[in-house]
């Protein structure tokens, strides 16, 4: 099958709020060959981040709604335009094959629709963008939910975070120092042709210039390093791990932070767990776990409940939240269709029960490092607000630190154009109540 058809069977299923861009595309990609594999991905996450903007046009040239079982057609329609307004396809091409899929679809009477579509915003264009432009989701290609709630939460900051949303992210690395220092590692990495910089932050992070697929580079395989931002290289330093602590990695895929873990504290005689809910993403840590060459305990359970647990108290834990991924768009450009408003204080209520689990697992004078990839103060200093108003054996660390944004509460990064996601974190230490 060729790239159009399988980035329609890949991005259908999202218009239906349904699976997520990065699992449809691994599904499809195998199927695709190779010489179109990145169009394919061009027009899957192209079409994605730039949907509030494609949604715009499509709706002022289609006037009447397609039907839920034609959402494939909807889908071609954004591709097909994703074309003609970005990529520099020509647009007989990109018009007349992207009609064709309509055939491939078994739905021949839906030529005649995209066909129009496309050659009416091809002879319209100025003046369709004009029209377009005066809605502030086009202006800013975000969904108007998520401009305002931005605008109201970050009224000095939202216009920066919403333009770094758009970009796309570095590939940055993480050096295993148990094995390579990072100078090492970025001499190697030269000698082989992938030059790279340091990381502003992280003391173990390097960002390649050029972004690359990482398997195939020699010691990939070896250990060397692996792929992970440098906003989530800081939470193993956080956690900072001493000799004979017990340490637990809670909601740990896709395991970078695990991993990490296990790399600084290898030589400490540290106990660390893990523990995931869903074993397919268990499965995929304990893939890095066999690469990394290190053995942990990972628990497939819900980090809600206590029946996993052996009732020995942890001396760390570091709680990465499931969240709204708000801080990492640019990465995922799906959210912006797939995430709505209700979703945050959805999230938020589990965040709530979660470390309300986990704190009753976390020893007197023990850690418990938040973090989150959102960027909304519901998921994260205003959670940390509540749970310390609730429980008074719950005493707030500052985090002594250069990066991101101090608040009250914790600390906030923004998405970074050239540099780090969105993140943030909190430190809580539990106190003895007299």
């Amino acid at each position: 099958m060729n790239a159009r058809i399988l980035a329609v069977k890949t991005i259908t299923p999202l218009l239906a709020d349904s699976g997520s861009l990065k699992y449809s595309l691994k599904k499809h990609i195998l199927d695709c060959p190779e010489n179109q594999r990145a169009l394919f991905q061009e027009l899957c996450y192209g079409s994605m981040r730039h949907y509030p903007q494609l949604e715009s046009i499509f709706n002022l040239l289609v006037i009447k709604p397609l039907k839920p079982k034609d959402q494939d057609i909807k889908a071609l329609i954004m591709i097909g335009l994703y074309q003609l307004y970005k990529l520099r396809v020509a647009d007989h091409a990109a018009i007349s094959e992207t009609v064709d899929v309509c055939k491939q679809l078994k739905k021949p009477w839906a030529c005649a629709l995209v066909n129009a579509c496309l050659r009416n915003f091809q002879r319209r264009s100025e003046e369709i963008l004009e029209q377009c432009s005066r809605q502030n989701s086009f202006k800013f290609n975000h969904p108007h939910w998520f401009i305002e709630k931005l605008k109201h939460n970050w009224p000095d900051h939202w216009e920066v975070i919403l333009k770094a949303n758009d970009g796309h992210p570095p590939l940055t690395l993480r050096a295993n120092t148990d094995k390579v220092s990072r100078e090492t590692l970025i001499k190697k990495l030269t000698d082989l042709g992938h030059s790279s910089k340091k990381t502003k932050y992280s003391e173990f992070g390097l960002v390649l210039d050029e972004p690359t697929d990482i398997t195939k580079i020699e010691g990939f395989n070896d250990g060397l390093f692996s792929v992970q931002d440098e906003a989530a290289q800081l939470a193993a330093l956080l956690i900072n791990g001493e000799a004979g602590q017990r340490i637990l990695d809670a909601c740990s895929a896709p395991g970078g932070k695990l991993m990490h873990l296990l790399e600084i504290n290898d030589n400490k005689k540290t106990e660390i767990q893990g523990i995931e809910l869903e074993q397919h993403r268990a499965a995929r840590i304990h893939e890095n776990l066999i690469r990394l060459g290190f053995k942990c305990d990972l628990h497939v359970a819900d980090a809600t409940q206590k029946t996993w647990w052996d009732g020995k108290h942890f001396d760390k834990i570091l709680l990465d939240a499931p969240c709204s991924a708000t801080g990492v768009i640019r990465r995922n450009p799906d959210i912006k269709i797939l995430r709505k408003a209700e979703d945050i204080l959805r999230v938020s209520a589990l965040q709530k029960e979660i470390i309300a689990n986990l704190w009753d697992m976390l020893a007197i004078d023990g850690h418990l490092v938040y973090a989150t990839c959102s960027i909304f103060p519901q998921e994260n200093e205003k959670l940390i607000a509540y749970f310390i108003k609730n429980n008074p054996n719950a005493e707030h660390i500052k985090i002594e630190a250069t990066w991101g944004l101090e608040r009250e509460y914790g600390r906030q990064l923004f998405p970074c154009a050239s540099g780090h996601d969105g993140f943030y974190y909190a430190v809580l230490k539990k106190i003895k109540i007299e």
